[in-house]
């Protein structure tokens, strides 16, 4: 069979269709039918683009690439929720991963018929060969292609928040893994009539539709051979996110975790799964597979990416550990485990704080909305969201037919997004002037300390000071853990603000630390240490 290079299959998928287009989103109050009470839906489309558009690359953005990133960043902040469209052979890959996992399940059911098995398993890349027999085929090609195409969305939301595309790649394990490590991601295929998508088992007698759950990850990418997943967006309406996913399409949501090292510019998506959408070939089972981004355990989970931007970090979002961070979520869940559904959806709407920034702005570009409109309907809209409305000659909030010369300029909301324009300008400005004056009161303290700085006739750089695999010796500050004082490590990657990844000699552990803790280790210095070691024992 002859394959075909990926800039081919790229290039026939770009002569095929859009860059970026809008998919109908199924209200939940006419596709159920057992007539279940909802908390409502939704009326807006989720944004589809295409995987190709959003993969980072070296070069200047292409006009494909921008509006992929406004597209997917717009669904995101109003819907939570996005589709990637993936290529020609990855979707093949999808399909034969899907019908693997439903011959797997099947199989195993008629193994352990009566003994109680359970439609569910687990895979994460770097376990032993032993451990793959319990797990269907094809495992570890989907984790590959899901996690490549988590990792591009990854970036895309970096880059609309105006960032690196790699702002958040610290958080993220090794491409490819290390030696003997396992991969703190995880791809979870399941059968919906038995457990949700987070590979958490529904108890016997309680419906699915009751197992709300909010991701704790960075990303959640969901594949199943049937619609079935029910997201909350901002407003608090649940809506049927996949209605219109085939196998080459995958649905994306956003974690707590995220949520986090973004300080709550991309709040984390609720989401529960009906048990009336099944597949339409065994009514029995909907196979669906789902890959969890999750950072790794020695990560650190902090805003300094966003603080570098010029965003306002609440006092809430304090660096912490991303093990730290899972158990506290874990404990959380605990204590709510007895409570009411609306208890909880009540507990999880007062957590997102739906700021005045995601009202005033257009929810596809981001942007201020300076130039508001009020169409027929009485609903208002402005920038890329006004130019779709005024196209479908239709309100992607009640569905009612907008006439084109009825237009009014809203004029209260034109000065309410101007203001808060001002506002967060005036901002980033301080927060400029303030990282300015805290760089220059950290060269000063340099200075009084002795501490040497390297000079290259214009500017002083003291914020990297040590190169990667350099050898260095952690002198501690009131940050530094009292274990790693008087230590050695090696330089293994160099952070944001002057800190730095480092990894323990004696003992192979990785800490994060700032250059003020640490110095060079000079060859004398270090074998004057070591015949100090040899000779303590004579000395007493």
């Amino acid at each position: 069979m002859h394959r075909r290079s990926p800039s081919a299959v790229r290039s026939a998928a770009m002569s095929k269709t859009p860059s970026s287009h809008a998919i109908p989103v199924t209200p939940i109050s006419t596709a159920n039918p057992s007539g279940e009470a909802l908390l409502g839906m939704a009326g807006g489309p989720l944004a589809r683009v295409r995987l190709c558009d959003i993969i980072p690359y070296d070069g200047a953005p292409s006009p494909a690439y921008v509006r992929a990133v406004e597209a997917l960043s717009g669904s995101l902040m109003r819907y939570n929720a996005s589709v990637i469209e993936l290529g020609h052979e990855d979707a093949a890959l999808m399909r034969c991963g899907l019908e693997a996992a439903g011959l797997f399940f099947r199989t195993r059911r008629q193994t352990f018929l009566g003994k109680g098995s359970r439609g569910l398993c687990m895979y994460r890349a770097g376990r032993s060969v032993d451990d793959l027999d319990s797990s269907p085929p094809c495992m570890a090609e989907i984790f590959w292609c899901m996690g490549k195409v988590a990792r591009a969305a990854l970036s895309a939301i970096a880059r609309h928040l105006h960032l690196r595309t790699d702002a958040f790649n610290h958080l993220l394990d090794e491409t490819p893994l290390a030696l003997n490590e396992i991969s703190s991601s995880v791809l979870v295929a399941s059968n919906a009539h038995s457990v949700i998508p987070n590979g958490k088992p529904a108890a016997g007698g309680v419906k699915a539709s009751t197992n709300l759950e909010v991701e704790k990850g960075l990303l959640t990418l969901f594949c199943s051979d049937g619609p079935g997943i029910q997201v909350c967006d901002h407003n608090g309406h649940w809506y049927l996110a996949d209605s219109a996913c085939g196998a080459g399409d995958l649905l994306l949501i956003t974690g707590k975790a995220l949520r986090h090292a973004t300080a709550g510019l991309r709040p984390a998506a609720s989401y529960k799964v009906a048990p009336n959408y099944l597949s339409g070939t065994n009514a029995q089972e909907r196979i669906s597979l789902a890959f969890r981004l999750m950072p790794k355990s020695n990560a650190v989970l902090d805003c300094s990416p966003i603080e570098a931007a010029g965003y306002v970090i609440p006092q809430s979002y304090v660096p912490v550990s991303a093990s730290q961070f899972m158990d506290d979520l874990l404990g959380e869940d605990d204590g709510l485990a007895n409570a009411p559904v609306k208890a909880n959806v009540a507990r999880d709407d007062a957590s997102k704080e739906p700021s005045l920034r995601s009202v005033l702005s257009d929810p596809i570009s981001g942007a201020f909305l300076e130039d508001a409109m009020a169409v027929s309907c009485g609903h208002s809209f402005g920038g890329l969201m006004l130019r779709r409305v005024l196209e479908m000659s239709r309100c992607t909030l009640c569905s009612a037919d907008i006439e084109i010369g009825s237009l009014i300029p809203n004029l209260a909301l034109r000065a309410a997004a101007a203001m808060l324009k001002q506002q967060d300008d005036r901002r980033r400005f301080h927060n400029a002037a303030m990282r300015k004056r805290r760089k220059e009161m950290s060269d000063q303290m340099d200075l009084e300390n002795g501490e040497t700085a390297a000079d290259d006739g214009v500017n002083r750089v003291v914020q990297y000071p040590f190169a990667v695999n350099e050898k260095v010796l952690i002198k501690g500050n009131r940050r530094t853990p009292e274990k790693f004082v008087g230590k050695e490590a090696v330089v293994t990657s160099q952070c944001l603000n002057g800190w730095y990844s480092l990894q323990i000699v004696e003992s192979g552990e990785n800490v994060r630390l700032q250059y003020r803790s640490l110095r060079k280790l000079s060859t004398s210095t270090s074998n004057e240490d070591r015949t100090l070691q040899q000779l303590q024992p004579i000395s007493e």
